[in-house]
């Protein structure tokens, strides 16, 4: 039986790929460009991947972009960083950011507990 912790990260992962997989189908060369400029800033290179994740973290906290938060809190779990290290993401995502940052910052929260909890289940 899929506990509601499952069900959320699944559902968000399964909605990212759905569209993502619509939006490329378009066979739009730009957004396939994008999209693949992307994949590639992430990948290892002078900085490790999980330095890079956790770079895009912090900006999309600050950026205040709740779907790019759990991308890239999922890629840091997969990546195995530890909470310290988030937490500290978080921390630097609020200084940058301010106050405004603080409602993100719950979510994030709320969903790296969930991506732990799985991780422990």
């Amino acid at each position: 039986m899929e506990s509601a912790a499952d069900k959320l990260i699944q559902d968000f992962n399964d909605y990212r790929a759905r569209m993502n997989e619509r939006i490329l189908g378009g066979d739009n060369k730009v957004i396939k460009r994008f999209f693949n400029l992307d994949t590639n800033a992430y990948s290892p290179g002078a900085l490790a991947e999980n330095t890079k994740e956790m770079l895009g973290l912090a900006c999309s906290m600050v950026l205040r972009c709740d779907d790019c938060v759990k991308y890239h809190l999922g890629k840091c779990h997969e990546l195995g960083l530890e909470t310290g290290e988030i937490e500290e993401v978080f921390s630097i995502a609020l200084l940058i950011g301010g106050s405004i940052v603080i409602p993100h910052l719950r979510r994030a929260v709320e969903y790296w507990d969930t991506l732990q909890s799985q991780s422990k289940a």
